[in-house]
C-alpha cells in the first residue's frame, strides 16, 4: 500500500514559479512510476508529467514541456514538480499518482494510488 500527500501549491502571478512535492509512504514506492495530473474546474483530469521508478525517464505533456521539471528522490520517498513560467491556464488542482501495475503512464486509469491534490492558482 502506498499513500501520497501533495504540498507546495498556492497563488502565484503569471510568469512565476512553484515547486510541488509528493511525499510517499510504503516500501514499494521506489518501484513505481509516479505521474502528475491536474484538473481544472469543469474539465477532466489531464496528464502533466511522469517520472520512471528510478528517475531515468521523464515525459511531459506538450503544454508544459520546457517549463516543468519532474524528479524524484527514492531515499526520501519524494517526487518533485518544479513549475516555471506559470500561466493562468496552469490553474488547477494538481495530483500525484503512483503506477503499481506498469500499465501505462498517460491516463488516470493507469494509476493505482492517488494523493488528495494541491491547488495551484496563477493570476494574470
Amino acid at each position: 500500500q502506498v499513500q501520497l500527500v501533495e504540498s507546495g501549491g498556492g497563488l502565484v502571478q503569471a510568469g512565476g514559479s512553484l515547486r510541488l512535492s509528493c511525499a510517499a509512504s510504503g516500501r514499494a514506492f521506489s518501484k513505481y512510476a509516479v505521474g502528475w495530473f491536474r484538473q481544472a474546474p469543469g474539465k477532466e483530469r489531464e496528464f502533466v508529467a511522469v517520472v520512471s521508478w528510478n528517475g531515468g525517464s521523464t515525459y511531459y505533456d506538450d503544454s508544459v514541456q520546457g517549463r516543468f521539471t519532474v524528479s524524484r528522490d527514492n531515499a526520501k520517498k519524494t517526487v518533485t514538480l518544479q513549475m516555471n513560467s506559470l500561466q493562468p491556464e496552469d490553474t488547477a488542482v494538481y495530483y500525484c499518482a503512483a503506477d503499481a501495475r506498469a500499465s501505462g503512464w498517460y491516463e488516470p486509469d493507469d494509476y493505482d494510488y492517488w494523493g488528495r491534490g494541491t491547488q495551484v492558482t496563477v493570476s494574470s
